[in-house]
């Protein structure tokens, strides 16, 4: 391949790598017994070098950084074994992930790396790293998975064509549907060159004049409003999970949950896996903020959601095709239908939102732009936000990597800025898996967070089946009985009573003001009516 000139977008994510977050995206793959390590090692080695990319390093040259062939390329420097310390058991590999977030990729060679975690529960954990400029988390689970089979004794030399996951399960992000509503706008800015001087002109022009943008963001369509709002949005709610990172990073995932039943609750409530998936982690961010004696009545907790733009269908390519919307987790809301039915108000909404191709033209300008310039604009983005969150949907059906079977399968997104946690959600084999990266200054114990996305799943699934109405739930429930507390909440003296669901719906209009439904609201006169799209951007 020789060499290739870095885009701008996977440009902006080099250069956004900190001491305090790394911009390494981390995911671990369960392989069962039978384990042929030899054979694991060629296959990772034959398969992933098939991808120029994976032989090539960063240079900086005049013009900007390339992608050049490595001359000192050893695959002994990118394929290791490890073994975990004492039992060698769940917490022990949490630790080990851990550890490998905190670490920056040698940029004097390739940008990535396997560890093969042996003697991990009988088989072996497969803990990868890939640099964020080499691709997204889309394109590189796309990656790892294309490594496996469908039989365990397939050729070495030969891989699974790429298969989608159905959008309607899970789609390209915990968005859904979005992707395909906003697929008209997403065209216009599929190189992201085309559009990046402009919008890196504009975004100056807006920062330097206040007062227009601000106009801007109260009112209008397309893409300079869309960019005003992104720069001038308000912060959200203060919690414990902002703050200034340590750079020590703690990772934890939870047992996956199953699919089917997860499809079939929400369609007992009306509601979209991905609706029951974020209103999950805003009971459980929720709960855990009322553990350590925080106040919770009106916070909102703004995640930013990376939104696939590649073309549905189209052929696996590396690098960075996103954009990003902020979503505001509406954690003041107590009742789980109440709060589950506003995240689905919400997630209406933001169908009206050009965010995603607009952000990912920024990027684009920023890798155009000085690295001060840069880190300025993203820094005051990041400031507005509190989690980076994403969902990748995986392939539904068994699969083996080397002869083992792949049981299991997990990943973890880098934070930028100072932001201190990043919620993963991924789909494989009929399941659902959660995963959590915090900072350890800010959210020592992962574990007693994640832990909670279970019991706030399971409160949804009483009420599913309580409904009256069966399969076809109306916009706002009347109030239900209260449902059984959840195993980390029985007999504490300190559990507080659950408000109706139709209190809380109502007390949620105040919390929500301040979050994006609240602007889109504020919007909504100059923008469009609720339920119906705005015409295209110009």
């Amino acid at each position: 391949m020789g060499s290739e000139r870095m885009s701008p977008v996977d440009t902006t994510w080099l250069r956004m790598d900190r001491a305090v977050n790394r911009m390494v995206i981390v995911g671990v793959m369960k392989l069962a017994p039978p384990i042929h390590l030899a054979r694991l090692e060629q296959t990772l080695s034959a398969r992933l070098l098939a991808y120029p990319r994976f032989r090539q390093k960063v240079e900086d040259r005049a013009a900007g950084p390339w992608w050049v062939d490595d001359p000192h390329f050893d695959i002994a420097r990118h394929i290791r074994r490890a073994r975990l310390p004492g039992d060698g058991g769940k917490a022990e590999l949490q630790d080990f992930v851990a550890e490998l977030c905190s670490q920056p990729l040698d940029l004097s060679h390739p940008l990535w790396q396997f560890h093969i975690v042996e003697d991990y529960e009988g088989g072996v954990a497969l803990v990868a790293r890939f640099h964020h400029a080499v691709a997204d988390g889309m394109a590189l689970v796309a990656v790892m998975l294309s490594m496996t089979d469908e039989e365990p004794n397939a050729p070495l030399h030969g891989w699974r064509k790429d298969e989608r996951a159905d959008e309607d399960e899970l789609g390209h992000s915990v968005l859904g549907p979005l992707a395909k509503a906003i697929a008209p706008v997403a065209q216009a800015f599929d190189q992201g060159m085309q559009v990046s001087t402009g919008l890196g002109r504009l975004a100056l022009d807006l920062l330097s004049h206040p007062a227009k943008a601000a106009g801007l963001a109260r009112g209008g369509a397309g893409v300079a409003s869309e960019l005003a709002w992104l720069l001038f949005m308000p912060k959200d709610s203060p919690t414990r999970f902002k703050g200034a990172p340590s750079g020590s990073k703690r990772v934890a995932w939870t047992e996956p949950l199953f699919l089917p039943e997860i499809k079939a609750v929400g369609r007992a409530l009306g509601c979209s896996v991905n609706d029951m998936m974020l209103s999950s982690v805003a009971g459980a961010l929720r709960d855990y903020l009322e553990s350590k004696g925080d106040a919770t009545q009106g916070v909102e907790v703004r995640a930013l959601v990376p939104l696939n733009l590649r073309p549905v269908g189209a052929d696996l390519k590396l690098g960075n095709q996103f954009g990003i919307v902020a979503v505001e987790l509406p954690v003041g809301i107590a009742d789980p239908i109440a709060r589950l039915h506003e995240v689905r108000r919400r997630m209406i909404a933001l169908k009206n939102s050009y965010e995603a191709p607009v952000t990912l033209g920024l990027f684009a300008a920023l890798g155009f732009a000085p690295k001060l310039v840069q880190d300025q604009l993203f820094d005051l983005l990041l400031s507005r936000a509190t989690a980076v969150m994403t969902n990748v949907p995986g392939p539904q059906h068994q699969l083996y990597l080397a002869g083992s079977r792949l049981d299991q399968v997990m990943f973890w997104v880098p934070q930028s800025g100072d932001l201190g946690m990043g919620v993963s959600i991924l789909s494989f084999g009929g399941k659902v898996q959660f995963g959590l990266i915090t900072d350890a200054a800010m959210v020592p114990d992962p574990e007693a967070i994640i832990s909670r996305f279970a019991p706030e799943f399971e409160q949804l699934l009483y009420f599913a089946l309580m409904a009256p109405w069966g399969d076809h739930a109306p916009q706002q429930p009347p109030a239900r009985p209260e449902p059984p507390a959840p195993e980390h909440k029985r007999n504490s003296p300190t559990k507080k009573p659950m408000a109706p669901a139709m209190k809380s719906a109502g007390t949620s209009k105040t919390s929500a003001s301040k979050s994006r439904a609240g602007k889109t609201a504020g919007r909504q006169s100059s923008r469009a009516p609720a339920g119906k799209r705005r015409p295209p951007a110009p």
